[in-house]
């Protein structure tokens, strides 16, 4: 172990940061593979200076370093023993495009969909497209020569790779891209790493000997998707080495070299022109995988642009989860496997000549029962459902997994259907139903066994299935590692795979590079064994973790952590949309993602000595930017629910440590405002004044910028008390129960009494009895306790009152879903509670449903033209849906509603009243939500359904916002 006063000398060389506290090794310690591997540190260069001093530190201390962008290898590329260089931080610039040439030019770090919007404007784009295409960058897509949907078409990422600026092994720099031979003989000549390099390439590659031997031994050259070993074969194809005319680059060679051979900082890549506008798709249903096998050659024919196969596992795993059940449309009956069949052209009348030949080729194939065709929005909602599918195999509940060891396996089309019969024989016989999964069209089907690789029988089991099914790809001359590189998983079998002389070659061209072996030792060459340092201690006692949440939908709360397989949805950029995850959004640091946090929590309840495994200030620190968004659950492929989490682990924290007195006053917020109530006026002077308000936000930790919320002039209970009865229909659609929360009844008591009068005058009746708040302050700051007794009181309460016929609706999300989200998991009777949560409904989502059955009209409301945008609660993006909100807002026929494609506010309920969450509460805000309130007209109406994101409205851009219900309250003739 390096002494720590050796990798602090290391931080005084660079400009960028050098850390190895427990924390980040622990979260640098896993990728989206199955090892575990932790590092002495991880630094964060800023230039290259910095990497040239990495690489300087590691030759004087004989350290590995581990190249890592977004951290979602499938293969352990990315995880190691010695230091961690993470550029996804710093090297994240577009430096230039040149739209002649169709060319661009990137640091490692540049996120792929991110460039793609860059280029969009160009006509341009990077045609590669992996599943993890929102998060994953363009120096780890070099690394693993990655391909994606789009390989058919636009081929993998070596065919676009044109220029590579690197730091060699010794510290120097060099430029590969395409020479000519005349320019090759002269580098190879020159006394330098550089020169040395391409001197031993010319060395072990000019012997006819050797270039049979490639020939004969590596995978087929019709399998674009190659990725076993070193690109030798590609190289021999050069003038330098053959009679082909074309120029050598050595780019070909770097391109899935998973950073072992040389450290990239500048990338320029060869572009597409954007695919043509119309298109398509068929998604062709089977019975069986062999008939979905065997459909593959003839479709092929056609020019398609996706063929994608998902089959009935990968299908099941979206029954399950909420953001990809919109997406499961198409699906009819219950099939085996599904080809997703894309078709583009330029005009209508040419794609519905394709369709019509492709159909005809599916009809006379008679393998598939049906074949829908999508068109538009329905084609990404499809490719979303496939996208997803890695990260949903991690929603099998459970240790065993579907395990990420023989996936990436590519034959030749025609081999397809007779491999993929045998590899399913083979499976069989270890009593294996495998996942099939992924470019059917290219060749390559990710294939998964299941397996508990906790338990020692699995684990060989592991190896033992990867042998074989090495043996079978060697048969069809296949390659074992198609897009998600050899890695620690396949890189021991790479000398089987394409024979002993020709890893001898590698093995030299490695030496070459990297004589010291500095750069991600244990990949390709001289491989880590494929079954030691598993993410899981094997045959170990599982920790006994009793919780207050019941988390046995999961199996514990270790279990629910567990689910995290490290895809890394959660580093999406802002501009690809959604909410998951916030903090990590402004601040681009791994503790402040999903990923970050749930594994820091598996690591520390399962390797943790304290009697309380909760107590440690590496797990406070990476909850302490969790907004509680509830962004992960819905959004996250696993939907690891860190919200849930993180309410359990304050919980357990604080047993051990105790309450502030600021928190404490935070989730008894509601009893304050009881109090507070009893001079309304003398509190709000208290709150408003300067001197006073000043006084109680510095000794409570309260962001001086925050304007404190007013009470109303009076609760809405207390309105109730003195109008609901008079106003009531005589004879009601319907009648509901009214939830009055904690929120809505002290400090929006007008928003309230809207809901409450536009629900009375479209005929419904509204009763409201006695019951207790929602909780939910109390589950944001730990208090479970409390949390578990307002949540068996008001199951008792509501008990028999609320059922099909009658609803309980509520206005505050955060409230009111607190009934569908934590009450079946917090309560006592949890039959009670489940009945109570399937019958509780957000107002948006009553309104909405009325609204389909026609017991609402637009005739009801005004024909004023206004124009609305509206923002997005995150618990209701993330339990409900947003578009029930823009579909009733939408009802008066001249409203004009757009959604502002915002994620979290920023304010989560006290989060951003905090002092020391108040910048990163700001920043938030300003991702996207500020700019595009800022932009919005003097005369656009800001809609907001929740109440902290209307106070974070106010403070951010001085705009004021109204709740829907307001603006559709006032709408009424």
């Amino acid at each position: 172990m390096i002494d720590h006063n050796i990798l602090a000398s290391l931080q005084k060389r660079l400009d960028g940061e050098m850390q190895y506290d427990k924390l980040t090794r622990s979260l640098y310690a896993t990728d989206a593979s199955v090892y575990r591997r932790v590092p002495l540190g991880v630094t964060f260069p800023k230039s290259i200076s910095d990497i040239k001093n990495i690489i300087a530190f590691a030759l004087e201390h004989k350290i590995g370093l581990i190249p890592r962008t977004a951290g979602t290898s499938l293969a352990g590329q990315c995880v190691g023993d010695g230091i961690v260089v993470d550029v996804s931080k710093h090297f994240t610039e577009i430096i230039s495009i040149d739209r002649l040439k169709k060319t661009v030019t990137v640091q490692p770090g540049v996120i792929r969909d991110d460039l793609n919007r860059f280029l969009k404007p160009y006509g341009l784009f990077f045609g590669p497209n992996t599943s993890t295409s929102n998060r994953c960058m363009i120096g780890g897509m070099v690394g693993n020569n990655s391909s994606g949907t789009t390989s058919i078409q636009y081929g993998v990422t070596r065919d676009k790779v044109l220029e590579l600026h690197t730091v060699l092994s010794d510290g120097s720099e060099a430029v590969f891209s395409e020479i000519s031979i005349e320019e090759f003989n002269t580098k190879r000549n020159i006394d330098t790493l550089e020169g040395k390099i391409y001197q031993s390439i010319y060395k072990e590659l000019s012997p006819k000997a050797a270039q049979e031997e490639i020939i004969a031994n590596f995978p087929k050259p019709e399998i674009h998707r190659r990725n076993t070993g070193y690109a030798i074969d590609e190289l021999i194809n050069s003038e330098v080495f053959s009679r082909d005319t074309t120029p050598i680059n050595l780019c070909k060679l770097l391109s899935g070299s998973e950073g072992t051979l040389a450290f990239t900082t500048q990338i320029t890549l060869q572009l597409d022109e954007l695919p043509p506008d119309e298109s398509l798709m068929i998604a062709a249903h089977f019975k069986t995988i062999n008939d979905c096998m065997n459909a593959v050659v003839p479709v092929m024919e056609h020019s398609l642009y996706t063929c994608e196969m998902m089959d009935k596992t990968i299908l099941d795993c979206t029954k399950n989860n909420i953001e990809q059940l919109k997406n499961r449309f198409f699906i009819v009956d219950d099939p085996e496997a599904i080809l997703m069949l894309e078709l583009r052209a330029i005009d209508k009348e040419d794609l519905e000549k394709q369709k019509v030949q492709l159909l005809e080729t599916l009809t006379k194939s008679g393998l598939s029962y049906v074949n829908p065709v999508l068109h538009g929005t329905e084609i990404d909602q499809a490719l979303e459902l496939r996208k997803a599918g890695l990260g949903l195999l991690g929603n099998i509940v459970g240790d065993k997994k579907a395990v990420a060891c023989i996936e990436d396996t590519a034959v030749a089309i025609p081999d397809l259907a007779n491999y993929i019969s045998e590899f399913t024989t083979l499976m069989t016989s270890y009593n294996q139903e495998a996942v099939y999964y992924a470019h059917a069209g290219a060749g390559e089907i990710h294939l998964r066994p299941i397996l508990d690789l906790k338990k020692r029988e699995d684990v060989t089991l592991f190896k033992k299935i990867t042998d074989d099914v090495a043996t079978l790809v060697k048969k069809y001359n296949g390659s074992m590692s198609g897009e998600h590189g050899d890695g620690i998983v396949r890189a021991e079998y790479i000398p089987f795979m394409i024979g002993e002389k020709n890893y001898k070659i590698i093995e030299r061209i490695k030496e070459a590079f990297d004589p010291s072996y500095i750069f991600n030792p244990g990949k390709i060459v001289n491989a880590y064994p494929m079954d030691q340092k598993l993410r899981y201690e094997i045959d170990r006692e599982e920790p006994e973790i009793n919780t207050i949440f019941d988390f046995s939908d999961s199996m514990g709360i270790l279990r629910a952590a567990e689910k995290c397989n490290g895809s890394g949805d959660c580093r999406k950029s802002v501009e690809s949309g959604g909410t998951m995850c916030p903090s990590y959004r402004a601040t681009k640091n791994e503790k402040d993602t999903t990923r970050g946090r749930a594994n820091t929590l598996r690591e520390f309840l399962t390797n943790s000595s304290e009697v309380n495994k909760f107590n440690h200030k590496e797990l406070k620190e990476v909850f302490d930017l969790c907004l509680s968004c509830k962004g992960c659950s819905s959004e996250c492929p696993s939907n690891v629910d860190v919200a849930t989490l993180k309410a359990e682990f304050e919980y357990q924290y604080q047993k051990k440590n105790g309450v502030s007195l600021r928190t404490k006053l935070f989730a008894n917020n509601n009893r304050l405002n009881d109090l507070g109530r009893i001079a309304p006026g003398m509190t709000n002077f208290f709150f408003k004044n300067k001197f006073t308000s000043r006084i109680l936000k510095s000794s409570l930790g309260i962001a001086k910028n925050r304007d404190l919320p007013l009470l109303s002039k009076q609760s809405l209970r207390n309105w109730c008390n003195n109008n609901i009865n008079k106003i009531q229909p005589i004879q009601p659609i319907k009648t509901v129960y009214f939830f009055i929360d904690e929120f809505t009844n002290h400090l929006d008591t007008l928003i309230g009494i809207d809901a409450i009068e536009l629900l009375v005058k479209l005929n419904y009746g509204v009763k409201v009895i006695d019951h207790k708040e929602s909780g939910r302050t109390f589950i944001s700051k730990g208090l479970l306790k409390y949390a578990k007794d307002l949540a068996n009181h008001n199951t008792r309460v509501f008990d028999n009152l609320i059922t099909n016929d009658t609803a309980l609706i509520g206005l505050e999300p955060s409230a009111i879903l607190t009934f569908r989200d934590e009450y079946p998991r917090i309560a006592d009777d949890k039959k009670k509670a489940t009945s109570l949560s399937k019958n509780t409904f957000l107002i948006d989502e009553f309104l909405n449903s009325e609204i389909q059955k026609g017991n609402i009209t637009s005739v009801q409301f005004t024909s004023e033209s206004k124009t609305i945008k509206l923002h997005g609660h995150c618990h209701q993006k993330a339990l409900s849906t947003i578009q029930t909100t823009f579909a009733y807002l939408n009802l008066p026929e001249n409203f004009k509603v757009t959604i502002i494609p915002s994620g979290c506010c920023g304010m989560a309920g006290s989060f951003g009243y905090e002092k020391e969450h108040y910048d990163i509460s700001m920043q938030v805000g300003e991702q996207t939500l500020f700019p595009a309130v800022r932009k919005a007209k003097e005369d656009t109406i800001i809609a907001a359904v929740g109440t902290s994101c209307r106070h974070q409205i106010k403070d951010g851009t001085s705009r004021t916002a109204f709740h829907p219900v307001t603006i559709l309250r006032e709408a009424l003739i």
